[in-house]
């Protein structure tokens, strides 16, 4: 079993391999590991959030997670990528258009993944508009027949 200091270490490199791949792709990045406090969760404690790396894809701004495991032996990286942590990235992107004032620019959710075996070379995957903001509206109910 990895430590944590392990663990810490191999999502550290993973987002520099990711960093280097995404560059090498035509991204421009603009900041790595951008954290900001996002609000108060249900019990009222500050809540912060995280995004890997916010970075320029042509005119679009980009913000990407980035899943580094030693293996998919058992489930693949991207699933780490659920619904809550979309939503903590989704809200903290909009947290940097707000702080930073960009409005008429499109946005776009990629997750990068690194596989990187203890005895091989690193593998990377992009995965582009992997979600959008759509996606996550909290559903509604369109009428009032089950109340019936």
């Amino acid at each position: 079993m990895a430590t944590q200091a392990e663990n810490y270490l191999l999502g550290a490199r993973g987002e520099a391999l990711a960093s280097a791949y995404l560059q090498s792709c035509g991204y421009r990045i603009v900041v790595t590991n951008f954290k900001v406090p996002v609000g108060r969760n249900r019990a009222g404690a500050a809540v912060t959030g995280e995004i890997d790396i916010i970075a320029l894809d042509g005119r679009t701004l980009c913000f990407i997670e980035v899943k580094t495991r030693r293996s998919e032996e058992l489930v693949p990286a991207i699933a780490a990528v659920d619904r809550q942590k979309m939503r903590q990235i989704t809200r903290t992107a909009r947290v940097y258009r707000r702080i930073f004032g960009v409005r008429d620019m499109p946005v776009r959710y990629d997750v990068v993944t690194v596989l990187a075996p203890r005895d091989g070379e690193p593998t990377i995957t992009l995965t582009k508009a992997f979600w959008n903001e759509a996606a996550l509206k909290k559903r509604t109910w369109a009428s009032d027949r089950w109340m019936n």
